[in-house]
């Protein structure tokens, strides 16, 4: 099955390089999206255009496939599943809730000169970054994508409630099922809130977990893969 993957803030498709070489070994297709104005230096780049892509690649594979979206990606995995549920197989999120219709995609931290740089560590210290060593959290910052304006402030548009009959996997990294579903009982993401067919699956590592545990991260995919 294709396996598409959606990088979250500041990263582009390269952040897929180790799980996507796991998933081969394991008989997937792993489809890394290019997203418009994460590594190709299009500040003018608009959420639209990054959900244009998206379904571009879902479109374009050959049978249903598996969506894949991390952090603040999984509203594009959930826009994917709202925009094709006739071909999107199930969702998987990881470490990341979809926001709900009229949020805005990823507003969390200030604009600069029209884009979102990557904010430092303070905001993360604590479980998110605990795997990471000093030199990971080097080269993720030298290697940080300011994602524009347009991206970040986006309005999220859901319109067809098909989406919530898609089987949805959340991958829970830096916090545990049990809290999950407590936020979400305490309507914290009313989008899965509403999910048909929600399954959660724990993972011991921070918040990026394709940079620190790309092996055991795949074949979590892989078998959500094969359950879809």
């Amino acid at each position: 099955m294709d396996i598409l993957l959606i990088a979250g803030l500041w990263l582009d498709a390269s952040a897929w390089d180790d799980v996507g070489t796991e998933l081969r070994s394991l008989g997937h297709r792993p489809v890394p999206v290019a997203l418009p104005g994460q590594g190709d230096g299009d500040v003018s780049a608009t959420l639209d255009d990054q959900v244009k892509a998206v379904l571009e690649a879902v479109d374009a594979a050959p049978g249903r496939t598996l969506v894949v979206g991390h952090s603040a990606a999984a509203t594009l995995a959930w826009l994917a599943a709202d925009a094709r549920p006739e071909k999107v197989a199930g969702v998987a999120l990881v470490g990341g809730f979809p926001a709900h219709d009229g949020r805005a995609y990823a507003d969390f931290f200030a604009i600069e000169d029209g884009v979102m740089p990557f904010p430092g560590w303070g905001p993360f210290e604590g479980p998110d970054a605990a795997d990471l060593d000093e030199e990971a959290r080097q080269r993720f910052a030298s290697a940080a994508i300011a994602v524009p304006e347009g991206v970040a402030r986006g309005t999220v548009r859901l319109t067809d409630e098909r989406r919530f009959d898609v089987p949805v996997l959340l991958v829970c990294p830096e916090f545990t099922p049990a809290q999950a579903k407590e936020w979400i009982a305490g309507g914290e993401s009313p989008e899965l809130a509403r999910a048909k067919h929600l399954d959660y699956v724990d993972l011991d590592s921070g918040h990026w977990p394709m940079s620190t545990r790309p092996r055991a991260l795949a074949r979590v995919l892989a078998e959500a893969a094969a359950g879809a």
